[in-house]
């Protein structure tokens, strides 16, 4: 049986689940109770929409200026104006979702659970292609291109006008694949993506590779301790890519010139994001770290939102923005980790990591709801 057939069995879809939440077992300790927010730094909710459930597929915001575009399970792919909330457009496929939202602001991409990868075009479906395998990160639209990786670790390109396929290439890895977004970003000239525990940069015109950077390497003596996958959700200055090994490490890896600069132990199931200083990510023990851009020293670390299930993190302004299970968004201070503010959403619990478009910060949850929210 394949990997990806594996994957998608009963056991190993469950598996998969615990581990992409943190690898929480039943018997997690109760959070603490955090006592009424402080608004530190004020902010308000200024609008609030709902898409359709979202708990089945892994979701990644997509901005393009002032607009986000997000999808739905149930196949509804949706442009929002973050300044009010108003829909763009708006398309209902026949499909439902895994992995979403990829867009350059002309093309959209998403995946289907039937291995469809499906391109928009001005609010229409335009074409759509069978892929070998599941995918489970969101599609990348760069260069007049769509770029997808898939669980059986392909990187594909295809052209974003007429859907041809370019180019592929594979690598085998591990037995099992995360069901979580992975690594897939663009530096200059060249294709980022992770496979495996490496960081691996492509020629996007003919898929060759470039260089390869190991973050983190497979260890144990079975299939899901053996598990390293680099994760989506990462911090780039200039061309340095700093991003996380599924529960091994963080690390930062010159693009350039694809040269591993530092890795560092750490144990989280989220990527990270950071500012020219420093890096910020969330543990799987709900503990939220720094780190020195630098060399990985740590910096900081907040232990309050512990047992929370916490999202990846989102730098905004002077904050490290964060959401939870409960529903709940923390703005914790970028220099020490203090708490700026908490907002609530509904409690069916954040669903994607908090992205910006414009002023607006921009939350959704599982069910759903997408919440704007803007400084006083």
């Amino acid at each position: 049986m394949s990997a990806v057939r594996r994957l998608t069995s009963a056991l190993a879809a469950a598996v998969m689940l615990a581990l992409a939440l943190a690898g929480c077992g039943s018997s997690k300790p109760k959070p603490a109770d955090l006592g009424p927010p402080v608004a530190l730094l004020p902010v308000h909710q200024a609008w609030h929409v709902s898409i359709g459930s979202v708990a089945g597929m892994v979701l990644v915001p997509a901005v393009h200026g002032d607009t986000v575009v997000l999808a739905s399970e149930g196949g509804t792919v949706t442009g929002l104006d973050a300044r009010t909330g108003s829909s763009l457009w708006r398309v209902q496929l026949n499909a439902r979702l895994a992995a979403g939202v990829g867009t350059d602001g002309r093309r959209t991409a998403v995946v289907s659970k039937e291995r469809q990868l499906i391109v928009i075009e001005n609010g229409v479906e335009k074409w759509q292609k069978q892929l070998p395998a599941q995918a489970f990160t969101a599609p990348l639209v760069a260069g007049g291109r769509v770029f997808v990786v898939t669980g059986d670790r392909s990187v594909m390109a295809f052209d974003g006008e007429t859907g041809y396929r370019l180019w592929n290439q594979q690598r085998q890895g591990e037995a099992l694949v995360l069901q979580a977004s992975g690594l897939l970003t663009a530096v200059g000239d060249t294709l980022v993506a992770g496979l495996s525990g490496r960081m691996v940069g492509f020629d996007p015109d003919t898929g060759a590779i470039r260089w390869e950077a190991p973050l983190a390497a497979p260890r144990g003596s079975n299939d899901v301790e053996r598990l390293v996958e680099l994760l989506g959700g990462v911090s780039r200055e200039g061309n340095v890519v700093c991003a996380r090994a599924f529960q091994a490490a963080v690390g930062c890896v010159d693009a350039s010139r694809g040269a591993l600069l530092w890795t560092r132990p750490a144990h989280g199931a989220q990527g990270i994001d950071g500012d020219a200083e420093a890096l910020y990510g969330s543990e799987s023990n709900g503990t939220v770290q720094a780190w020195k851009r630098t060399d990985g020293a740590p910096l900081w670390t907040h232990e309050q939102l512990r047992y929370r299930s916490l999202t990846a993190p989102l730098v905004l302004g002077r904050s490290v923005v964060i959401g939870d299970e409960t529903g709940q968004v923390h703005l914790l201070s970028r220099e020490d980790g203090s708490p700026l503010n908490r907002l609530s959403t509904d409690s069916s619990g954040v669903a994607a990591t908090p992205v910006t478009a414009g002023k607006t910060l921009v939350v959704v949850t599982r069910q759903g709801g997408v919440y704007g929210f803007r400084p006083d």
